[in-house]
Formats: structure tokens, sequence, C-alpha cells
């Protein structure tokens, strides 16, 4: 068989191996980092590091480990993206006389390189089975990434490898390089760093702390929590956040971010006195190759998830215990005082002290005596006078059904309901009001009040889960056409479930789900809101429109099994069309007023307009607007 002629060899840029290799080639952390991993996989014992401290002297790094023969130089190190686990496996070999057991950090054989962070050439120097071999390596030689210039052959009894470089750009600073591999090495007797003649501390996190176990459901990722106070074990500030630990040895940087959730607020001083320690074997397939993170994946998201909830469960507990403590030991004189007060200033007292505590966890409880009586000498002075005041004009038949309700539910339970019964009937009346009005801008009032309600059309559609994402945006794009988005002052980039027509505002949201065999997400239920501006009469014509929109819907990128419920709302409807309209298998269009649609709603919430009905009677529908437009997107 003829040998096949090469016609056109590959070609690389002359900044190859820098943009190829990343950090490791321009971060000294990063690469002095990756450099001390070779010699953990190298079964190294000992690693001796030299920094200089001016540019054109030499760095070197040296190790004991079982170094390489030539053969093992050219196939491995000169391999680029070399794999380390396929050829070698993940566990490392000893020199000969060390019995230990160790997990490789190397997978992807992109850190070896980390000199050429240093300088574009280096020199490597290793010694195995009596002989002793060194090699010149340069980038970018005659269109090679990188090849071998040179080499020197001797005899020697040692084993291990020697890397020097003369360092014309990056150069470190050697206490930093201490404290960044003394951050990213745990304890191991059998593993000693040196860096300028000084042996690093390796830190033996874990020491002295309860470990928890989290399994990662679905998977067979194991993890060990470690929740670490640092004001008892003394950590440094490099370890504040979360730490993920891989076989010993850190990824990435410690945080309070887990992909894209913020946990803590680093600002704060819970934050700077815990720290989390994440240790496992099983990550390392889902590690960037320069250990600076872990890979986007569906097991990374559930790791995340896991750590999340673990984190926040330790947080709770600490910060439950003191809350308990705290309020245990106030001063005689407040507990007394606090059973004097009303209910609701008890529960703002217990917000303060559960507000102090998380914001301070190592606060005094002196300084938390001092802000309880301040607040309760405020409260005396505020609100004592007006209340009795209040309790004086109560009816026997008032205050005994104040008494039964204080009996049955919490202050803050009771407040949330009527705060919440109270908003909803202030959006029922200002809606009765402000429809009449021919003048009332739908764009701007009714459709956020209404839109922002989905309680108005039943309970089936208060659910949290109706949002607005791309496909459904696809779906409205093509039907309704970008040229019926925009009017003077509304900007559909910024709100693209809003189709602003010359009479009417539509809004569009809608329930996704993922579909059982195929993990592809489709729309469940479209909700489809179209409102009138106020004193518009619905005739057939406008009726037909809304119908071809649900027809369009139902035929779309949607899917055939998406339900589409419309709802086109007006001040009045003319006689001769229905109020409720069947198309096709899965789309219902409803035809209401105004009046209809709070009436209905009027009635779920049990009459109790009327039983208050003095209440809203004479607020104009703006200022009742105004009043709840706060509340409307929270």
């Amino acid at each position: 068989m003829s040998k096949e002629i090469i016609l056109y060899p590959s070609l690389f840029e002359d900044d190859y191996i820098t943009r190829s290799l990343g950090p490791i080639v321009n971060d000294p952390d990063v690469a002095l980092t990756e450099l001390v991993a070779n010699a953990w996989d190298a079964g190294a014992s000992h690693v001796r590091i030299s920094i200089p401290e001016e540019y054109d002297q030499t760095l070197y790094i040296e190790d004991d480990g079982i170094g390489m023969t030539e053969e093992e130089f050219q196939n491995r190190w000169m391999k680029l993206r070399y794999n380390r686990l396929k050829d070698q496996g993940k566990n490392v070999v000893f020199p000969d006389g060390i019995t230990s057991k160790r997990t490789a950090f190397g997978r992807n054989g992109v850190g070896r390189h980390g000199l050429f962070c240093f300088a574009n050439q280096y020199k490597v120097t290793t010694t195995k089975n009596g002989k002793k071999v060194s090699f010149i390596v340069k980038s970018n030689i005659d269109g090679q990434p990188i090849a071998v210039t040179d080499k020197v052959e001797e005899t020697s009894d040692l084993h291990g490898t020697k890397l020097e470089v003369n360092v014309e750009h990056n150069l470190p600073k050697a206490a930093k390089i201490r404290e960044v591999l003394s951050a990213r090495f745990l304890h191991d007797p059998q593993f000693e760093v040196e860096v300028n003649h000084l042996v690093l501390d390796l830190e033996n996190l874990m020491g002295g702390t309860e470990p928890t176990e989290i399994r990662i459901e679905g998977t067979d990722i194991t993890l060990t929590g470690y929740f670490i106070d640092t004001t008892k074990k003394s950590r440094k500030s490099i370890f504040q956040g979360i730490a993920f630990w891989q076989g010993g040895r850190l990824v990435g940087e410690p945080s309070w971010s887990l992909g894209k959730n913020l946990v803590l607020d680093g600002r704060t001083a819970l934050a700077k006195r815990y720290t989390f320690i994440i240790k496992s074997d099983d990550l390392g397939d889902y590690i960037k190759e320069d250990w600076t993170g872990f890979k986007k994946s569906d097991d990374i998201e559930k790791v995340y998830n896991a750590v999340e909830k673990y984190v926040n469960g330790c947080i709770d507990s600490v910060s439950t215990a003191t809350i308990a403590t705290i309020t245990e030991n106030l001063e005689p004189s407040i507990k007394e005082s606090l059973k004097d007060v009303n209910p609701l200033v008890r529960l703002e007292v217990n917000e303060i002290i559960r507000d102090i505590v998380t914001e301070t966890p190592k606060v005094k409880q002196e300084s938390v005596n001092l802000a309880i009586k301040t607040v309760l000498n405020v409260e005396k002075s505020k609100n004592g006078k007006a209340l009795l005041d209040k309790l004086s004009t109560m009816t026997p038949d008032d205050i005994d059904g104040l008494n039964e309700l204080l009996s049955k539910w919490s202050v803050g339970d009771a407040l949330a309901v009527l705060n919440e019964i109270d908003r909803r009937l202030a959006i029922i009346t200002a809606i009765r009001k402000l429809s009449e009005d021919k003048t009332t801008d739908e764009l701007h009032v009714l459709h956020p009040m209404i839109a922002e309600s989905r309680w108005l059309f039943g309970p089936e559609y208060e659910s949290s889960e109706f949002i607005f994402n791309n496909q459904m945006k696809t779906a409205v794009s093509k039907i309704f056409g970008d040229d019926k988005y925009y009017t003077a002052d509304a900007n559909y980039k910024k709100r693209p479930d809003l189709i602003c027509l010359a009479n009417s505002t539509i809004g569009v949201t809608g329930i996704p789900e993922i579909l059982s065999g195929t993990g592809i997400s489709q729309v469940r239920h479209l909700l489809v809101i179209e409102l009138k501006r106020g004193g518009f009469k619905i005739d057939r014509q406008e009726r037909n429109q809304a119908q071809g929109y649900i027809e369009d819907l139902l035929h779309s990128n949607l899917g055939n099994n998406c339900k589409v419920t419309g709802f086109v709302v007006g001040e009045s409807v003319a006689d001769n069309i229905g109020h409720k309209l069947q198309i096709e298998d899965n789309g219902i269009l409803h035809t209401i007023e105004y009046s209809q649609l709070v009436d209905t709603a009027e009635l779920r919430m049990f009459g109790l307009r009327r039983v208050i009905a003095d209440r809203y009677e004479d607020i104009p529908g703006m200022d009742l607007y105004e009043q709840i437009k706060p509340t409307l997107f929270k």
C-alpha cells in the first residue's frame, strides 16, 4: 500500500499555545498550581519551588516523583491534549519503595505547560530507571505549536523531574504563591511543598468538624459537607464562601455563588464568619481543564441545588439557636414590657432580633437589649394612646370578635390575609369605576391591574406557574406581527407579552411543562386576555377577531396539545353574540363585561365588599389605582 501524500499539513497561529491553554499560560497562580498538581500526579513526596525576585532570573519547580523515560516524555509530555485517564488511569504510580494511595488530578494534559506563562521556552530534566534526560521545549517553532530543540543525556540513580524557566513576563510574588498553594491543596502527610525554602502548611480544613453526607439524587455523586466557623478555626480570608474540593484539590475559588444563584452576600458578617467545604471524589469528570470551575451540566445543577439546601439548613440552624438564646436572655424588664404590648409589637420585636442575628451573628446580648428597649419606647409613645382610643370606641361584639380572632390566628397571619383581602377589594372597586370611563387608558391602568390579578378570571389562573417564555414569544410574534406592538410610549422589547392594538391591549401568559419521555419543554396552557378601552362595546367583529387569534395560536409552534383560554373584556357586549365559544378541541373564548368580571370575583370574595360597603364608596377610581399600583409588579 502506497504512502498517502499530505498536500496541506496543519497550520498554527503564533499565539496558538497562549489561546488554547488560557489561564494556565497567563496566570502565574494557575500555572504553578497546575505544576504542583503534576508533581502530585507523579507520586512526589516533596516539591521545591524557587521564585526569583527579578525578571531574567530562573524560576524552577522540582519534585522527587517517578519521573519519565525519554519515550514517556515524547508520548505524554509532547502530546497536546494528552489523555491521562485513558493512558494511565486515575491512580497515581509511586517511585519504588513508596506505598501509598492517591488519585490523580490531571486528565487533559494541559497543566504541564504552565512554564509558558513566564517565557516561550523552558527546560525539562527528568530522571527514571537510571537515566537522566534534559530537554529544551520551545513554542512556535517552524509552524509547530511546541517542539524540543535540544536534548542532553546522562546517568543517575535518582528519580523525579525538574522544570526551569528564565522569567521574561508574569513574575510571581513568592508570598502570594505560598498563600495560593496553601489554599488549594489539602493536608497530606506524604506531600510537602516548599517555596523559597519555606515549607507550606497545607490546610487540614476538616479537622474537628462534623461531616454531613450529601447524596445527589439520580447520580453516582456523593459529597461530604463541612460547616466551619472561621472565628473558631482561625481560617484565612481566602476560605470565605463555599469551597469545592475534588480529591484534595480546590476547584476554582471559594465563593457564595452556586451557578447563577447567590446564596449569601459576601459583605455580610454572616458570610465573613462561616465557610463551607464540599469534599468529593466523584466530580472529576465535571471540572474544567484548568480547574477554575465546573462545566455546565444537569448533574452539576443538581449538585448546586443540593449544596444550597445544605448551606441554608446549616445557617438556619445556627441562626435559630442564636435567636432562641438571645430571646431567652433578654433583660427581665424587657420581658415584662413585652407582656403588656400588643401582639403586633411582639411580632416586630421578634423580627428585629432575627434581622440583627442574621446581619451580625456575633452580636452582644447588651446590644440587642438596647435595640429592643429603643423599639419599645418608640412604640409606647407612638401607638399606645391611639390603640387605647380605638379600643375605647369598639363595641363589645367587636372586642369579643378581635379576642376570638387572636386566639386562633397569629397576628402575622391575620395581617397577611386581611391585607390581601383589602388589596383585592380595592382592585375590584377600581375596575368597576374605571371601566365605565371612556378616557381610561387600558394600557397603563386597566391592563396592569387585571393582567397582574389573574384571580379575577378564576382560582385556576392564580398559579405562579403562568409565565411568558421564548416559545410563546415566537408564536405571538408570527400571529400579530411587530408593526402592531408599537404605540407612542410602549416598548415591545421590554414587554413582549403585551400586544398594543388600536382599541385594546392583549396580554399572553402560559404554563410550560417538560414532556415525559422526551425531556422537551412545551406550553401546556396559554391564557390570552384582551382588554378593551373603558366604555368600549364588544361586537361580533371584535369577538371574531379574538376567535381568529386563538385559532392561530392553536396551530402555532406551541403544539397540538396546548390548551388556549381567551377572555375579551369590555364595558358592554352586543346582544347578538354569545359569552362562551368553543374553538376546535382545545380552545375556549369568553366574551364578558367588566362588571361581570368584578361581580364574579366579588362573589368569590364572599361578598365582602357589601359587608364593608362604605370603605371605598367615596374614593375615585384613579385614587384606588394609585393606592394599589405599587403592589402590582412585585
